[in-house]
Order: C-alpha cells, then sequence, then structure tokens
C-alpha cells in the first residue's frame, strides 16, 4: 500500500480551528484501492488503524458539508465535531464490497447527524419534535424568502406544497419567529470567532436543502417497506413464525409455535432459519 497514514490525530476539532481545517486540509485523499484495502482490513481484522486512516482521510469532506449549515446560527466548530460522528458511523457500517466509495456513503450518515444536531441546538426551546415536524422546520425555512410573517395565502401555498395543514404551518413559523435577530450581519466572519448570523446571512444561503435530504434519506421508512416485501414473499407459515419470534411486541417462544403447528421445536427453528435466510437474500439484492 503506497499510503502513508497520517501522524495527526484529528478526530474532533480541538484548539485552533483554523489550524484543524488546515491540517484537515493536508491528509491526502486515498484512491479507490487503498480506500477499499483499508476498509478490508477494518472490517475483516477489526483493525482500528485503518479505521483511523480512512476517517482521518475523510476529514476535508465532514469540513465541506458542515460549511453549508452555518446559516443555522451554530458554531462552525460543533457542527464539524458532529458530522464527525456521523463519519465514524459511516466507517463502522462500510461494505467494501459493494461498488460505491465511502464518501458517497458517508454523505448520508455525517448531514443525518449535523440534523440532529441544528434541531437540538438551533434554540433552547425545541422547534421540531416530531418527524413531521423536523421536515417542516428545514421546509419552512428554506420557504420563507422574506422577513416577516407569512400573509394567509403564502400559508396555504406552504401548506399545499408540503402536505400539511395550515394551521401546522403557522405553529412552526411562531417558533421560528421566537428566534430574534438584527436583519443586518455582526460578528466576525472567521472560524474562530464565528457567532449566530443574522437574518440577512442565511436567507442568502441556497447551497443546500436540508429537508430534501431528510426526506430523501428517511432510512427508517424506506427499511419498513423493504422488509414488508420480503415478508410477502414468505410462505404464510414462514412469515407467521419470524413476525411473531422477532416483530411482535410479546415474542413467541419455539415451543409455543411447535405446539401450536404441531411440529417440534426443532422443526420451528429450522424453519426460522430458512426464512431468516431469505428474507437477507431479498433485503440485499
Amino acid at each position: 500500500m503506497t499510503h502513508q497514514a497520517h501522524t495527526l490525530t484529528l478526530a474532533v476539532p480541538q484548539g485552533s480551528l483554523e489550524a484543524y481545517i488546515h491540517s484537515a486540509n493536508q491528509i491526502p485523499v486515498l484512491s479507490a484501492e487503498e480506500e477499499r484495502e483499508l476498509a478490508v482490513r477494518y472490517r475483516s481484522d477489526e483493525d482500528l488503524e485503518a479505521a483511523r486512516q480512512l476517517i482521518l482521510s475523510h476529514l476535508r469532506f465532514v469540513i465541506q458539508i458542515a460549511r453549508g449549515y452555518k446559516g443555522y446560527g451554530l458554531q462552525l466548530g460543533d457542527l464539524i465535531q458532529e458530522g464527525n460522528i456521523g463519519l465514524m458511523k459511516a466507517v463502522k457500517r462500510f461494505d467494501p464490497e459493494h461498488d460505491v466509495r465511502l464518501v458517497s456513503f458517508a454523505v448520508h450518515w455525517i448531514k443525518a447527524e449535523i440534523h440532529e444536531f441544528i434541531l437540538k441546538n438551533w434554540r433552547i426551546v425545541k422547534v421540531a419534535t416530531t418527524k413531521a415536524q423536523r421536515k417542516l422546520f428545514f421546509n419552512l425555512r428554506k420557504s420563507k424568502t422574506r422577513l416577516g410573517w407569512f400573509n394567509q395565502a403564502e400559508v396555504d401555498a406552504v401548506a399545499n406544497d408540503l402536505g400539511v395543514n395550515p394551521a401546522v404551518v403557522l405553529e412552526m413559523e411562531q417558533r421560528l419567529a421566537a428566534h430574534d435577530a438584527s436583519f443586518d450581519s455582526y460578528g466576525d466572519d472567521d472560524d474562530d470567532n464565528y457567532v449566530a448570523p443574522a437574518p440577512a446571512a442565511y436567507l442568502e444561503d441556497n447551497r443546500h436543502d436540508p429537508a430534501r435530504t431528510l426526506e430523501n434519506s428517511d432510512w427508517e421508512e424506506n427499511n419498513s417497506d423493504r422488509l414488508a416485501h420480503a415478508l410477502s414473499a414468505l410462505d404464510d407459515r414462514s412469515r407467521d413464525i419470524i413476525k411473531r419470534r422477532w416483530l411482535a411486541e410479546k415474542k413467541s417462544t419455539l415451543q409455543e409455535l411447535a405446539a401450536e403447528y404441531s411440529v417440534s421445536a426443532e422443526r420451528v427453528r429450522q424453519l426460522e432459519s430458512n426464512a431468516m435466510k431469505k428474507l437477507k437474500n431479498t433485503l440485499v439484492a
């Protein structure tokens, strides 16, 4: 392997943010072959040094993504740190056998951690607590193109566009409006002393669309649909065994199912094992 491990330890921003960013940008980007070799070492041998090199070589990408969220009034260093957590989760889950680069796979995890951080810290009083409110939060900030309250026509237009009740839009607008700021920018704009920007700053930042990313990467709903599809391919008995052994709130034992189906507990275990293999093949196809 030709790539030399970088000697810096930069898992999270420490000290001067400017120095951290400079150091992160000095770490060479891995080639596809180097990346795959490291990923195989980590996945097969739990080689933590390989994981460390994968993380370090992708810190620059976390910084690029985090910069796009400065308009939410949070410290860039905090955004980078949360993005690094997402990067670490991505490295842990990355499968080098799939024909995709780590940076493409990691984008979802990096943005997911940053989104969660924004929603928890944008204001002390939480503005979005449910999944629907989370999507509305990002969409409404994207939709507000002027300073001040929406008129009724604008409320109806946003509600129709997002598929929600107008009253929900008004409620979220009230929560957002509680975050007061001068329209003109204030404070230093360098990375070390960055402070919460005014609306004049964040209204102009159209480089990212968190709502679309959040909606498109809603893995929970997508995985539920895929699981339902995979279960539908099983025979009735196998599907019932899987649901009652793994998905029911009160799970059934092998003995209970054996008595119900008039077979041995070992036979139920075999049916369960075969069904799980079929599910796995369907889900990874």
